[in-house]
């Protein structure tokens, strides 16, 4: 008898408003996966712990986000492991990042499940088991990156805001006649969201065409200085009207130093 082939598809949520959970277990290529469905409010939450690697059997840990328009939308990806680097798992979840935009707007959670599988995803992981041992300890990085322009404000700022929160970043948004994203938390993580601000389409262009944001610049990216040994909380978005609000919200959370290196950009 023909196994049936396991899709997301399977999943039915008839309550959208309830916190319904669904669980799947099918079998791909000898390994078992675990899949653990929960609705949340801007979509559903699927983790799925896969062993791959082929017969170095490596536990991956693979959380997709849905979103309610899925899968005319691609899920959000997150990447944990026991048995690899957090660079390796970031690697990984570029790939599948990746591969999720090649895809046709389809179910492709099992799809890319098995694609993870081939020897040609897991091979750039192979020799680097030592690789970063001490970004365990990593310190915390600051970093402010200028945007060129939010057209499509409400999706824009909901990307920053859900990637800052994967991303485990805290941050500001200040608009004004200069957009600035400033940015503290591990330094791989700061660099995944800027890998993402460049190869997501999160904004629209003059025509109204959905665009990447390819004008991204890092004015500056440093660890985070003493004076700032607090941090930031949470990711806030705010506008300001003039030069002397702009220097305010720098001198509020302590940051005066580093907004006098980027001041002459910001001059351009």
């Amino acid at each position: 008898m023909t196994r049936p082939h396991p899709s997301f598809c399977t999943v039915k949520l008839k309550h959208p408003t309830e916190g319904t959970r669904r669980k799947h277990i099918f079998s791909v290529g000898g390994s078992l996966h675990v899949w653990r469905g929960c609705l949340a409010q801007d979509g559903l939450m699927v983790q799925i712990n896969s062993t791959v690697g082929g017969e170095r059997g490596l536990d991956v840990s693979l959380l997709f986000h849905l979103h309610p328009r899925y899968p005319s939308s691609p899920p959000d990806i997150s990447v944990s492991s026991t048995s690899l680097s957090r660079s390796q798992c970031h690697n990984i979840r570029q790939k599948l990042l990746d591969q999720a935009a090649a895809l046709a707007p389809e179910p492709m959670v099992h799809q890319l499940v098995e694609w993870l599988q081939g020897e040609e995803v897991m091979e750039d992981c192979r020799g680097g088991e030592e690789e970063v041992k001490e970004s365990d300890k990593e310190e915390e990085w600051t970093a402010v990156l200028s945007l060129d322009h939010i057209r499509s404000r409400n999706r824009y700022i909901g990307l920053l805001e859900r990637w800052s929160q994967q991303l485990q970043l805290t941050g500001r948004l200040l608009l004004g006649r200069s957009i600035l994203v400033i940015l503290q938390g591990a330094r791989p993580n700061i660099k995944e969201f800027c890998r993402l601000l460049k190869t997501v389409k999160v904004d629209v262009d003059s025509s109204g065409k959905k665009c990447k944001e390819r004008m991204m610049k890092v004015l500056i990216e440093t660890p985070s200085s003493s004076s700032c040994e607090h941090g930031l909380q949470g990711f806030v978005v705010k506008s300001y009207q003039s030069s002397p609000e702009l220097t305010a919200v720098f001198q509020e959370i302590n940051m005066m130093e580093l907004y006098q290196q980027i001041l002459p950009s910001l001059s351009d």
